[in-house]
């Protein structure tokens, strides 16, 4: 879990009994560990998955496969953030579970080690949301085709939650890890809150900013296929409404995952002195569940959504069957005539003189169909 409250049970135990230390308790038991453990082994499996190498999809132009592939490069770096955060979650539980002594609170070498496994943790999990985001920018980047800035995204996504784990961990733990026992009020806020903002404010960024990228690029994919294809019939509107659904769906997993720490987050700040015990320690157990699984259902909303299904293949192994190329070729050899319904624009004149400039037409507009159409698939 990439929660701030959990980095403050790293400190040293505090003086006198309250809230916190009931919460610390159930955060310490065996029951929630397994919970992470559980959930972590499923996120684990679902970025392992995520990140094993597919058969590259034919496409006819050279910028179409570049784009494909600039997608597929993003969900790959998104997928070994996840991996590694789940990684982190695992191996705590798994510790904790075996070996209690670990978690004793008066051990300077258990705050250490406490702590960083946390930053490890806190770290990659930042870094999905920086992939998050920057996969949306970059999609709608790619139906204006415009190229991409992959430096740019490697940097933002590795170097700011770097910056942003270090000083929020930093200012809690230095000098002595003693974050539970702070005289007044304001040393409190000090010590705790830049954590809380270094964790909080990229992920509700994330939920702001991409459900109105999303918005952007479904209306950018609406007005590509109305203005390449000068035609808007069931097949086209299929497309539309199936790129809309994945856009919902990739917005709909993240919220799913990291809602539950913002409202952790806002009862904490407004209800520390008297907080709803069982109502936090719900969270938390909801938190264990969903934060993990986030590498699961990336790997089900990031997937090809168009344009035929993922084909998964091991490294180690060779492909079985005929390449995706020889497929694409074969396809294309006992492709249907075009159906007129769907595409009432390729239609031939009847009349002899115009023969010649109708084929021209057929010629020019299928193959607008087929960029506008391979380019979505590629993107999607």
């Amino acid at each position: 879990m990439a929660d701030p409250t959990i980095q403050t049970f790293c400190c040293h135990q505090p003086d006198k009994a309250d809230s916190s230390v009931d919460i610390m308790q159930a955060f310490n038991s065996n029951s929630y560990s397994t919970v992470c453990l559980i959930s972590s082994s499923i996120g684990i499996l679902g970025a392992v998955y995520q990140v094993l190498p597919r058969e590259e999809p034919y496409l006819s132009h050279r910028w179409l496969t570049q784009s494909a592939t600039r997608g597929r490069q993003m969900v790959v770096w998104l997928a070994v953030a996840d991996l590694l955060a789940s990684l982190g979650v695992f191996i705590r539980s798994a510790l904790w579970l075996n070996y209690r002594s670990l978690m004793n609170p008066d051990s300077d070498s258990s705050v250490l080690f406490c702590a960083i496994v946390s930053a490890w943790i806190q770290y990659f999990y930042t870094a999905t949301w920086f992939w998050t985001l920057c996969y949306a920018i970059d999609m709608r980047l790619v139906l204006r085709e415009r190229p991409g800035h992959p430096v740019l995204y490697h940097m933002c996504c590795w170097i700011i939650p770097a910056v942003l784990t270090s000083v929020g961990l930093s200012i809690l733990y230095i000098p002595d890890a003693n974050c539970h026992n702070l005289k007044t009020l304001g040393s409190a806020v000090l010590h705790i809150l830049p954590n809380y903002l270094a964790t909080y404010v990229p992920m509700a960024v994330v939920m702001i900013v991409n459900p109105i990228l999303y918005c952007d690029v479904a209306q950018a994919v609406h007005t590509a296929v109305v203005c390449s294809l000068a035609q808007f019939t069931s097949k086209e509107r299929g497309l539309v409404d199936t790129v809309r659904l994945k856009l919902a769906f990739i917005n709909l997993a993240f919220y799913a995952c990291w809602l539950p720490n913002i409202i952790n987050g806002i009862l904490l700040w407004t209800l520390w002195y008297n907080l709803p015990t069982n109502v936090i320690i719900s969270l938390w157990y909801i938190m264990a569940v969903m934060n993990p699984l986030q590498a699961l259902f990336n790997s089900m909303v990031y997937r090809r959504w168009t344009g035929g299904s993922d084909k998964v293949y091991i490294p180690c192994r060779k492909l079985s069957g005929r390449s995706a190329l020889n497929d694409a070729i074969d396809d294309e050899q006992v492709r249907p005539p075009l159906s007129t319904e769907s595409t009432p624009l390729l239609e031939t004149l009847p009349s002899k003189s115009t023969k010649g400039n109708a084929n021209l037409s057929l010629s020019l507009t299928s193959s607008t169909h087929q960029r506008t159409v391979s380019s979505i698939n590629g993107a999607m």
